[in-house]
C-alpha cells in the first residue's frame, strides 16, 4: 500500500482538482494495476491525499511496483509530493 499527499499549486476550484486527481487515478490504475482512491483532503483546493494498493505473491515485486508508481507520480503531477508512505504486509 502507498499513501501520499500531493500539493496542487494553481488549482482554483474543486472541479479543477477533481480533474487532476481523476486523471492521476486512471493512469495509476491502467499502468500499474493499482486500486486507487482519494482518501482525505477532499475539500482542499491545494492538496489531495491519495492511497493505492497492490496485491502480489512476491513482496519484492509488489514493493518495486509501488516504487515505480511513486516515481511516475513525481514525474506526472505538476505539484510536489509530501508524506510518502509505503507499507507491505505478508500473510
Amino acid at each position: 500500500m502507498i499513501q501520499f499527499i500531493i500539493e496542487l499549486p494553481g488549482i482554483e476550484s474543486i472541479k479543477d482538482k477533481r480533474r487532476v486527481v481523476q486523471s492521476l487515478k486512471e493512469k495509476l490504475q491502467r499502468r500499474y494495476r493499482l486500486s486507487v482512491s482519494e482518501v482525505d483532503l477532499q475539500d482542499s483546493f491545494s492538496f489531495a491525499q491519495i492511497g493505492a494498493a497492490f496485491v502480489s505473491n512476491s513482496r519484492q515485486f509488489g514493493e518495486s511496483v509501488l516504487q515505480k508508481a511513486i516515481s511516475f507520480v513525481e514525474e506526472q503531477v505538476p505539484g510536489r509530493l509530501h508524506d510518502i508512505q509505503i507499507h507491505s504486509e505478508i500473510y
